[in-house]
């Protein structure tokens, strides 16, 4: 199944969620919330240099679990990484600068916000990830073009299953008609109607 829509520009740009979250807009830490302030302080910068968090926009209620792993894409875990591009505590003090980049609704997208470190809220917003939709762009039409393949292939193989079925059908209809013909019969004075043509 293929992860991301055919038209993923179009998508971003059109579809109203898309639209909404690609404004600045105020963001907030979800996480632990049944937990005292403190300790989601503390939990918030331990799961940032860990290179994850949940953050909902508010205005939208959109929650989105984010990664902020430089090589998310990347199937080898070892090269995935967190990075100060992705995590940067220094740019600012107080604030936590984030960047994480995921496929939302079949769009590839880049989020981007900061938090502040006390209120654990901020602002973020999101764009079109240009480069890697067209990577998944192929992945996508790759991956059709395989499943259109082993579509056809089993299709093919049905064909031939039916057409020696077919035969096998005819050739046991062959050998009954030959084992019960009347002109297999010996031609005698006293045989019945059948054999009269002897």
């Amino acid at each position: 199944m293929p992860r991301v829509v055919p038209d993923q520009r179009a998508k971003f740009e059109n579809d109203e969620l898309f639209r909404k979250l690609s404004r600045e807009t105020e963001i907030r830490y979800t996480g632990y919330r049944d937990r005292s302030l403190e300790e989601r302080q503390v939990r918030f910068q331990a799961s940032c240099r860990e290179g994850h968090a949940e953050i909902a926009f508010v205005s939208t209620g959109t929650n989105i679990p984010l990664s902020f792993l430089s090589n998310a894409w990347s199937e080898n875990k070892t090269i995935k990484s967190v990075t100060r591009e992705f995590v940067d505590f220094e740019r600012e003090v107080g604030k936590v600068h984030l960047k994480s980049q995921l496929i939302l609704n079949g769009v590839c997208i880049t989020w981007r916000g900061w938090v502040d470190l006390q209120r654990l809220d901020g602002i973020g917003y999101i764009e079109y990830d240009e480069e890697r939709a067209m990577i998944e762009d192929v992945v996508r039409k790759e991956a059709l073009e395989e499943q259109s393949r082993r579509l056809r292939e089993f299709e093919e193989r049905q064909r031939r299953h039916r057409e020696e079925l077919e035969r096998a059908a005819e050739a046991e209809m062959e050998a009954r008609r030959r084992v019960g013909r009347p002109d297999t019969l010996p031609c005698s004075s006293g045989a019945s109607a059948v054999s009269k043509a002897c």
